[in-house]
């Protein structure tokens, strides 16, 4: 076994390992809200509008029209483009926190196409900025700037010039370098699309529902997997304790964590990001199971995790005392 490296905390809160930076996470600096404006991407505001009043159709076909079978199928829709993006998207290619042989790539990188939350390369640069520059102008979706912001509200604006700024510091080279990604990333809108209408159509062909049906509750699988996500940069940046660093935004918020698959357990993650858990032992985290299944038939490799030594002195140098 390999001996126990030395941990220092620097006044900044950002965790060093034998000298080594092997977290970003900087207590912002006192002034963290915007001072200019951004301009609203008024195209983007106009389809999601639209998208919601579908989605919202779909919930009331579900009790009114829609045969059950479509409503089971929108389910385990749902399910597998959250793992695609929580287990893939988040946990394998943004933090590399473990390692995937090509056909568990192929199967996330479907998965997350389902999802149609950006491509895999923009939602894990978007990702690496978010952590790197936590609750600051540079952050994407600062929180800093208020629950609807982080939530949903920087998805209808243009970025903040810092986060243009401070993002090209930011290595997404290894992203590029995957050639699943790169398909997946040139070709994006064309698969976007057809991750939107092919899920409605196979409801009509396989068991004979009505196209508008299998159309509408699509479209509410998709909103309900947007929130769920967008979630954690909203509740859990928050709303929430911080029994590993009290001095970075993210909080742990068990409600984030059930209806996004595990990813709740923020100030965690925050201060583990190489952690592939995301979370301790015990806690709800299905994308966990997930990667845990996977590597069991040895699809998945490297898994990394942190040392109980680390977490211990994290929860006694810089939690909160939340965590008992």
């Amino acid at each position: 076994m390999a001996p126990k490296p030395e941990e220092t905390f620097s006044p900044t809160g950002v965790l060093y390992e034998n000298d080594e930076v092997i977290i970003t996470e900087k207590i912002p600096e006192k002034s963290t809200t915007t001072t200019g404006k951004q301009e609203i991407i008024w195209s983007n505001l106009i389809i999601q509008i639209v998208i919601h009043i579908f989605a919202l159709w779909g919930l009331v076909r579900i009790f009114t029209s829609a045969k059950l079978t479509t409503t089971i199928y929108g389910f385990i829709i749902y399910e597998i483009s959250m793992m695609g993006t929580m287990a893939g998207v988040h946990r394998l290619w943004a933090h590399r926190t473990y390692k995937a042989k090509l056909p568990l790539k192929l199967l996330l990188a479907v998965f997350a196409t389902l999802a149609a939350q950006k491509s895999i390369i923009d939602w894990a640069r978007d990702h690496r900025v978010h952590h790197r520059y936590s609750d600051t102008d540079a952050d994407p979706h600062n929180a800093k700037r208020g629950f609807f912001y982080a939530h949903f509200g920087w998805q209808f604006m243009k970025k903040h010039p810092e986060v243009i700024k401070k993002g090209t510091s930011v290595d997404f080279s290894d992203l590029f370098a995957d050639p699943i990604l790169s398909f997946q990333h040139k070709h994006y809108w064309l698969l976007q699309f057809t991750s939107y209408l092919l899920p409605a159509f196979i409801p009509m062909l396989l068991w004979n529902e009505t196209f508008f049906n299998g159309f509408c509750i699509n479209w509410l699988r998709y909103e309900l997997g947007i929130h769920s996500t967008f979630s954690i940069n909203s509740f859990s940046h928050l709303m929430g304790h911080k029994p590993y660093d009290k001095y970075i935004g993210p909080t742990e918020n068990l409600f984030v964590s059930i209806i996004s698959h595990g990813e709740g357990w923020h100030n965690y993650h925050h201060t583990f990001p190489w952690d592939y858990r995301a979370g301790e032992k015990g806690q709800w985290n299905p994308a966990l199971y997930f990667i845990n299944f996977f590597a069991k038939i040895g699809w998945a490799y490297d898994l990394k995790k942190a040392n109980a030594g680390s977490v211990e002195n994290r929860l006694k140098k810089t939690g909160d005392g939340s965590r008992q």
